[in-house]
């Protein structure tokens, strides 16, 4: 099989999947006797993602692997093609999500003491019924409380590679800045992440790291645009 045979190949599958695949699966879409080898893929994708320089679309390595995407400054036009107005989320689901990311494995009342409020139910199941967040263990506490960690659908949605590539915290002083991009792809097993990062320790210091964050659970300024599509990018906040 040639290289361009190859490139085409992978490129076509990246467009058609719509959610990212990673080597191994490209591997797969060959028969035996012609199966490209990991190397050969990541060349192709290399090759690819060469191509696309200048152009409004651009190749994303994930948690999950690679994807075809619409670069950012071209989502709020793009976007448009979905005129409905897309699912949007609190800040005090942000503020729960980004405890859980940064601090992970965290307990439901070492949120609780960050945040000094009670923590939604309804936070944790959505962010649950999401796959943003899944139980990872038990604290070995009275009453076993369930430890939570984030999936890698989370790291699809955030277009992050691991969770070492998550913005320091000085930059997120406003969750506004927050600006996701993609519907999350509902995958199977869940791969290994990066190791997550120190666990808290009954609020040692998180809470002046954490100082900025509201604690309100009501329902504030919503800062996620949720869209159908995984290969365009939600606007910007206040976008048409």
């Amino acid at each position: 099989m040639s290289d361009i045979e190859l490139r085409n190949i992978v490129e076509a599958a990246l467009l058609a999947a719509g959610k990212s695949l990673s080597p191994g699966e490209l591997a797969l879409l060959f028969d035996e006797p012609q199966r490209p080898a990991p190397a050969a893929i990541r060349a192709a994708i290399a090759s690819l993602a060469q191509d696309y320089a200048g152009r409004p679309i651009e190749i994303q390595e994930t948690g999950g692997g690679f994807r075809v995407q619409i670069r950012r400054q071209y989502a709020a036009p793009v976007s448009r093609l979905w005129p409905e107005r897309p699912q949007r989320y609190s800040r005090a689901l942000l503020e729960t999500l980004a405890l859980i990311a940064y601090r992970q494995p965290i307990t439901r009342a070492e949120i609780e003491a960050v945040r000094g409020v009670t923590v939604n139910p309804n936070i944790i199941k959505t962010l649950l019924e999401r796959q943003w967040i899944r139980v990872v263990g038990h604290r070995d506490l009275p009453g076993r409380p369930e430890l939570l960690g984030t999936t890698r659908d989370f790291l699809e949605y955030f277009s992050l590679k691991s969770l070492d590539d998550l913005p320091p915290l000085a930059q997120l002083r406003s969750l506004g800045e927050i600006d996701p991009q993609f519907e999350l792809a509902v995958n199977g097993a869940e791969e290994p992440q990066s190791r997550p990062k120190p666990e808290l320790a009954a609020a040692d210091g998180a809470e002046e790291e954490f100082a900025d964050l509201d604690a309100s659970d009501g329902d504030e300024e919503a800062v996620v645009a949720h869209r159908p599509s995984g290969l365009v990018a939600a606007p910007p906040d206040g976008a048409d």
